[in-house]
C-alpha cells in the first residue's frame, strides 16, 4: 500500500505533518536539534517519521518500508521515545508498514513481543485505534465459573424457583447492560458499584421491573414475533409470583452480585468473552429441563465438538429445527464471529460481516414455551436482538425452512416425542395406541431430509445443482442399533437420499444431571445418496468418543477436569476426536471405518478392534455382569 492510500485509510484530516514531504520532524517539534537531544538525554540517529497522525490524545506513528525487517522496530522504537519525550500524555500506536504489499505490525504503547497487537493485520481508521485505548473489561473465565455457583446460591436463598433461574438471569443481565449504558459506565469499581446500588434503591420493585420488561421490548425492536417474544418474557419471568415477591433489597443484592461478580469478568467485545458469557448462561440451564425428562440440553463441549465437526465459519447458514434454548445457535454464532473478527479486514469491514452472521445466518425452530423464552434471551445476550427464531412445531415449518436456506443443521430433537405433534404421513405405521415417538427421534431428521429432497427436485426443475447439506444431530444408541422395524425402515429410507458420514458413541450419561438417555452423535451429509452411482458404497467412520475429560459432580452435572499444567483435558481429547475424524484415522479401541447399510448397526463397538492393552479385571468383570444380566433379561437363566 503506498503512503497516499495509508493516508487515506487512517484519515487525512488527522495528519500532522510539520515538514515538507509530508513527514513529522521530531528536530521542528522540538524547536531545534539541541532540544530535543536536551529531551532525550542523547543524540538520536532517526528523527525525521514518515508518517504521524493524532486526535483525542491518541498518536499513530507510521514507518513505512518497502519490506520492513525485525531491525527496522528500532528504528520506529527511537520515534516513540522522542514522541513521549516531547508529548508525554500521548496514547501512542505505532506501526510498521509495507509499501510492496498490505503486510504491517502494530504495537500498543511499547514496541516488544508483549504489546505486539496479532490480530491487527490490516491499516484502519484513526477511530478505530482511539478504541484500542478505551478501558475495557477483562476476561476470566474461572472468576466467572466460581461466581456462577455463588449467584445460584443468592437465587435460592431469594426462593427464585430453579427451573426460573436461567431466564431470570439472562433478563436481568441485559437490564444491567442497558443501565450501565444509560448510566455511562464504562468500568466496575467500588465506585461505579456503589453509583449503581444508590441507583436502584431509588426504585420500587415494579418500577425495576418495568425497567427490565422496557429493555427487553426496546431490544426486541424490529424482531420478528415480537409482541409473542415479549408475552412470554413478561408471563415466564417478570410475573412470576417469586419475582413479584422480591423487595427493593433483594433486587439490589441479585443486581450488584452480577455487575460485581459476573459482568465485571467478561468482555463481550471479544470473541472469549463471548464464550465466557455462553458458558454462565449454559450453568443455569442446567437447572431448566424442558417438559419431557427425557428432552436435555446439550452440554456445551459437545455443542462446540458438533460445530467443529460440520466445518461452522463466518459463511454458512446454520439451523437448528428443535433449538431449546439455543445453545446450538449460539455457539455456532460465537465461532461464526470469532472467524470474522479473524480476518485481515478492517474494523468496519469486520462489523459488516459481523452484523450479516447476526442477521442472516443463525435459524431456529422451538415448540416448547419456555425453552423458546430461553433462546430468545440468549439470542439477546449475544447481541442479536433480531434472531430469527420461532416458536412453531418444525413439521408445520417447511417454508421457513426454505427461507433459512441451510448449509449446516445442529439438532438434538426430542427422543420420544408425543405423536400428536408429528404429521400422520410420518406415523401412519405406528401403532395407534403409542404414547412416543418409536423412531426415537429419528423422524425429525426425515422430515428435513423430505423437505431437502423437496426443494432440490425444484432446483433440478430450474436447472439448479442440488443442494447439499451438512448434519450433526444427536440421537439416542438405540437409534443406532436399529432393532425395531421402526427404526431400521427409517435407517434404510435416510440412506436412500443421504449419506452416513460418521456416527460418535458418546460418553454414558452426557446429559447429567437431567436426561439419563445415552447418546450418539451422527452426522450426514443430506442431499447425497449413501450409495454412489456406481453401486459402491463409501465407508463411514465410527468414533467410540466415550472419553472427553469430564467427571460427574453431584448438583453441578458434568464438570470439566484438569491436568496438573492446569491444561484443559477435553481440548486435548477433542483435537484427538477431531484429526482421527476429519484424517479417516482408524485406532485401536477408539475408531473404525466400516461400510454399512440401514441394516447393520451404526456403532463403533460393532466394528473397532479392541486395544487390549487398557484392558484390566475390571473390565473383564463388567462384561461379565454385563452378559449375566443379559441372560437374566433373556429368561435364559433365573435370579435364585
Amino acid at each position: 500500500m503506498d503512503r497516499v492510500s495509508m493516508c487515506n485509510r487512517i484519515g487525512n484530516e488527522y495528519k500532522t505533518s510539520n515538514i515538507e514531504g509530508g513527514e513529522y520532524s521530531y528536530v521542528q517539534a522540538a524547536g531545534s536539534r539541541e532540544k530535543l537531544i536536551q529531551a532525550l538525554g542523547y543524540t538520536p540517529e532517526h528523527f525525521k517519521l514518515d508518517i504521524r497522525f493524532e486526535n483525542n490524545g491518541v498518536v499513530v506513528l507510521v514507518e513505512t518500508k518497502q519490506s520492513f525487517v525485525k531491525a527496522d522496530e528500532d528504528q520506529l522504537r527511537e520515534y516513540l521515545v522522542e514522541e513521549k519525550a516531547l508529548h508525554p500524555n500521548s496514547k501512542i500506536v505505532c506501526i510498521l508498514a509495507n509499501t510492496n504489499d498490505d503486510k504491517i505490525r502494530v504495537w500498543k504503547s511499547v514496541i516488544d513481543d508483549a504489546h505486539l497487537l496479532a490480530e491487527e493485520t490490516v491499516l484502519d481508521s484513526m477511530a478505530h485505534y482511539e478504541k484500542l485505548f478505551e478501558i475495557s473489561r477483562q476476561n476470566d473465565r474461572e472468576a466467572v465459573l466460581k461466581n456462577t455457583y455463588k449467584l445460584n446460591e443468592t437465587l435460592h436463598k431469594k426462593d427464585i424457583d430453579e427451573r426460573l433461574r436461567s431466564q431470570f438471569v439472562g433478563t436481568t443481565l441485559l437490564y444491567i447492560r442497558d443501565v450501565l449504558k444509560r448510566q455511562g459506565i464504562a468500568i466496575i469499581n467500588d465506585t461505579t458499584r456503589k453509583q449503581l446500588r444508590d441507583f436502584w434503591n431509588s426504585f420500587s420493585p415494579s418500577q425495576i421491573r418495568t425497567g427490565i420488561g422496557d429493555t427487553l421490548t426496546s431490544l426486541l425492536d424490529n424482531s420478528d414475533n415480537k409482541t409473542e417474544k415479549i408475552r412470554l418474557l413478561q408471563k415466564n419471568v417478570l410475573d412470576d409470583q417469586k419475582v413479584k415477591g422480591l423487595k427493593t433489597q433483594d433486587w439490589v443484592d441479585i443486581l450488584d452480585e452480577i455487575v460485581g461478580n459476573i459482568y465485571s469478568y467478561i468482555n463481550t467485545d471479544t470473541s472469549e468473552g463471548q464464550d465466557i458469557l455462553n458458558l454462565f448462561f449454559i450453568a443455569f440451564n442446567k437447572y431448566t429441563g424442558k417438559a419431557d425428562k427425557n428432552q436435555a440440553f446439550t452440554p456445551d463441549h459437545i455443542t462446540n465438538f458438533m460445530c467443529r465437526v460440520t466445518g461452522v465459519d463466518r459463511t454458512k447458514r446454520i439451523f437448528d429445527g428443535t433449538c431449546g434454548s439455543g445453545s446450538f445457535l449460539v455457539q455456532a454464532m460465537v465461532l461464526e464471529l470469532a472467524d470474522c473478527n479473524r480476518q485481515r479486514a478492517t474494523e468496519a469491514e469486520k462489523q459488516a460481516m459481523l452484523e450479516t452472521v447476526r442477521k442472516e445466518h443463525i435459524y431456529g425452530i422451538e415448540i416448547e414455551e419456555k425453552a423458546f423464552g430461553l433462546s430468545t434471551t440468549n439470542m439477546l445476550i449475544h447481541g442479536d436482538g433480531n434472531s430469527n427464531v420461532k416458536k412453531a412445531n418444525l413439521f408445520e415449518s417447511e417454508a421457513f425452512f426454505k427461507e433459512a436456506s441451510p448449509d449446516i443443521i445442529l439438532m438434538n430433537p426430542p427422543y420420544n416425542a408425543k405423536p400428536i405433534t408429528i404429521p400422520k404421513a410420518y406415523k401412519k405405521d405406528w401403532k395407534k395406541d403409542a404414547k412416543e415417538d418409536p423412531t426415537k427421534g429419528m423422524v425429525f431428521l426425515k422430515f428435513i431430509s423430505d423437505t431437502l429432497k423437496k426443494i432440490n427436485k425444484a432446483r433440478e426443475d430450474e436447472g439448479k445443482t442440488p443442494k447439499e447439506v451438512k448434519i450433526a444431530i444427536l440421537l439416542p444408541v438405540s437409534a443406532a442399533i436399529g432393532t425395531s422395524n421402526y427404526i431400521s425402515d427409517m435407517k434404510k429410507a435416510l440412506l436412500e437420499d443421504n449419506t452416513l458420514e460418521a456416527v460418535f458413541t458418546l460418553p454414558n450419561e452426557i446429559f447429567y444431571p437431567g436426561a439419563s438417555a445415552s447418546a450418539c452423535c451422527m452426522v450426514f451429509t443430506l442431499g447425497r445418496p449413501h450409495k454412489n452411482a456406481d453401486g459402491t458404497v463409501n465407508k463411514t467412520f465410527f468414533g467410540y468418543y466415550k472419553e472427553d475429560g469430564h467427571k460427574k459432580k453431584k448438583n453441578l452435572g458434568r464438570i470439566e477436569q484438569f491436568d496438573e499444567n492446569n491444561n484443559s483435558i477435553w481440548k486435548q481429547i477433542e483435537e484427538e476426536w477431531l484429526d482421527l475424524y476429519r484424517n479417516k484415522t482408524v485406532k485401536d479401541g477408539i475408531s473404525a471405518m466400516q461400510a454399512v447399510s440401514g441394516d447393520d448397526e451404526w456403532l463403533c463397538e460393532a466394528y473397532m478392534k479392541t486395544d487390549y492393552s487398557k484392558l484390566t479385571e475390571a473390565d473383564f468383570q463388567q462384561m461379565l455382569n454385563n452378559y449375566l444380566a443379559y441372560l437374566v433379561k433373556e429368561g435364559r437363566i433365573y435370579e435364585s
